[in-house]
């Protein structure tokens, strides 16, 4: 198979599961505004994880628009709901923030742009995306330091962004579910 067969592969395989999470989304919720964030950001997530798995990086090309769009929709279709997406944004790239800067070879600003992106997409939401993304990632870590064994571990490096986008992939599924079982008053 010769590598443009195999970005043509790759190519597919995203717009396949892109596809599945957007009729997933579109079947699961009852809002529009829920439906119409929720496909968006499908359509952030998959190439964002796949952009991160080939270059390591998180383009703003990709996330900039991203935030944009999703002010826009939900001004459109739920402005009430604007300031819960906005204090979310601020609320989850803010945490990835403090660790870039803490770390800045372990994790870049597209991660923390991609997690403020997320978001203004998903509102309180945001919280389980991170949560999973952020231990999906762990797991990972660990996998990777039993198999070449600690200190060659610790050298390999993980990009964040196709957990982020798992665990926005979960988020979208179930999110406001799981947000009510760790906070029934929310």
């Amino acid at each position: 198979m010769t590598g443009a067969e195999r970005l043509r592969l790759r190519k597919l395989d995203q717009a396949v599961l892109a596809l599945a999470l957007i009729v997933a989304d579109l079947s699961i919720h009852h809002t529009t505004a829920q439906k119409v964030l929720g496909a968006f950001l499908v359509l952030v997530l998959v190439p964002a994880a796949a952009i991160d798995l080939r270059t390591r990086k998180i383009p703003n090309w990709l996330t900039g628009p991203a935030a944009g769009l999703a002010l826009v929709l939900g001004l459109i279709l739920h402005p009430s709901g604007l300031p819960a997406q906005a204090f979310a944004a601020l609320a989850a790239g803010g945490f990835l923030f403090v660790f870039a800067v803490l770390y800045p070879k372990g994790l870049g600003m597209g991660d923390v742009k991609l997690a403020g992106v997320m978001g203004l997409y998903l509102s309180a939401s945001v919280s389980v995306a991170l949560v999973i993304g952020l231990v999906a990632s762990a797991l990972a870590g660990l996998v990777v330091m039993q198999r070449v064994g600690i200190t060659e571990g610790r050298k390999v490096g993980l990009p964040l962004g196709p957990f982020l986008a798992l665990g926005g992939a979960v988020a979208i599924l179930a999110g406001p579910q799981i947000v009510h079982a760790w906070a029934p008053g929310l």
